[in-house]
């Protein structure tokens, strides 16, 4: 087990991975920002990757002397239920945008805005959950709307309304270039991105993930399959199911489907109850909120699938790479960020492709093993949270006020 794993990382802690010229060069640029008092916004603390990325990231920036915070909002069911409805339609989905939903969603917003007391120099509002917060406080200092979600197909009357918030923020941060849109805020790109160090990716033994697993009593006997992900029908569980069960009938193997419900997600128990009777012993369905278990799986899983329909970036794609695990994707948002089809994992459009590929793999562990080696790679150089760190202080050494609280 890594050493650090119970201790508090720092940036120092990455140059094993990306050398001491970048953790100099970082810590440089944070100096310049270091008076800098900083808040997340978002609507949970766990399940999915913003919750993840946001525990780390905040403790990385503390570490280099910014002081960050993190809150998360607070709601009743209804406004979930409306957020949710809202995250599937900015995903291409579709909404009846009533005047009902709109009072329940600015109303708890409202609540939410007047419980926190934002006078940081730095507020960066994650998602449209907490959007229309700007509009209750004198803004004295920049505001950052971060969405972390697919847009490249956003439901137009919904994307209209929320303009009108968007439009009030200084910088709009989005996973990539493909989900730009027509907005006079200026826009920035940034890839999420893996911390090397948390439980989810610490390097881990032989001996810890068998015990890992074996606490579960998933067998070991058959290759594994493994998807992990929220239950989230943008995420395509039942493709996943489906393709496992073409594969099978050419090569032996077990699927694990391991997912986990976030608190701001209300489809989420609904989506996982309606898998469950497609169990068998081949079929492993379960829902457990365990990193070591989602290290140790990503780890001995002879493949692993992320066959999502929709997704803004996808971390567990760059998770399972990390480990040197080929990874079969969906060929859609940000995955084709991370997979470059046929060199560091492959890319899939269809059930139908999804089985084939999984089958091409487990018959050629010598194909497993060179995608491995490319796939860790990749993230190494392209997705760490340093390299997403690096970029936050880069948009923050921009703004003016940066100037305003360095001068005498």
């Amino acid at each position: 087990m890594d050493q650090h794993h119970h201790g508090l990382i720092t940036i120092d802690d990455y140059k094993q991975h990306i050398g001491e010229d970048t953790v100099t060069r970082i810590k440089d640029k944070a100096r310049a920002v270091q008076d800098l008092h900083v808040v997340n916004i978002n609507s949970t603390y766990y399940g999915g990757g913003v919750s993840q990325l946001l525990g780390s990231l905040t403790i990385l920036m503390n570490s280099l002397g910014i002081e960050t915070g993190w809150r998360t909002i607070h709601g009743p069911p209804d406004f979930f239920s409306v957020t949710k409805k809202m995250h599937n339609a900015l995903q291409s989905g579709d909404i009846n945008w009533s005047d009902r939903k709109k009072e329940i969603y600015e109303a708890v917003v409202h609540q939410n805005a007047i419980l926190n007391h934002l006078t940081h120099d730095v507020v960066i509002v994650h998602d449209p959950q907490p959007l229309p917060m700007i509009l209750y406080y004198r803004k004295g200092a920049p505001w950052i709307w971060r969405c972390h979600i697919d847009l490249e197909a956003p439901h137009r009357e919904l994307w209209d309304y929320l303009t009108q918030f968007i439009e009030r923020y200084d910088a709009v941060i989005l996973s990539s270039e493909i989900y730009a849109q027509k907005l006079d805020t200026p826009q920035v790109f940034f890839m999420p991105a893996i911390d090397p160090f948390s439980i989810v990716n610490y390097e881990m033994s032989e001996g810890e993930c068998e015990e890992r697993i074996g606490h579960y009593g998933i067998p070991m006997d058959l290759p594994l399959v493994v998807q992990v992900s929220r239950f989230d029908r943008w995420k395509d569980p039942q493709g996943v199911i489906d393709a496992f069960n073409i594969a099978r009938q050419e090569v032996p193997c077990r699927l694990v489907l391991l997912g986990n419900v976030a608190t701001d997600d209300p489809e989420g128990p609904e989506v996982y109850e309606s898998l469950l009777s497609q169990q068998t012993d081949d079929i492993i369905i379960m829902s457990q909120q365990d990193g070591a278990l989602v290290n140790a799986l990503q780890r001995k899983a002879a493949v692993v699938l992320q066959k999502s329909l929709r997704e803004g970036f996808g971390l567990t794609v760059s998770e399972a790479m990390w480990k040197g695990t080929p990874v079969i994707g969906g060929n859609v948002g940000g995955i084709k960020l991370q997979i470059e089809d046929g060199v560091n994992g492959f890319l899939v459009s269809s059930v139908e492709e999804a089985a084939e590929k999984i089958v091409a793999l487990l018959r050629d562990p010598e194909m497993c093993r060179e995608i491995g080696v490319k796939a860790k790679e990749t993230v190494r150089e392209k997705f760490l949270l340093s390299r997403y760190l690096e970029q936050y202080l880069d948009l923050f050494n921009s703004f003016e006020t940066v100037y305003k609280l360095r001068m005498p």
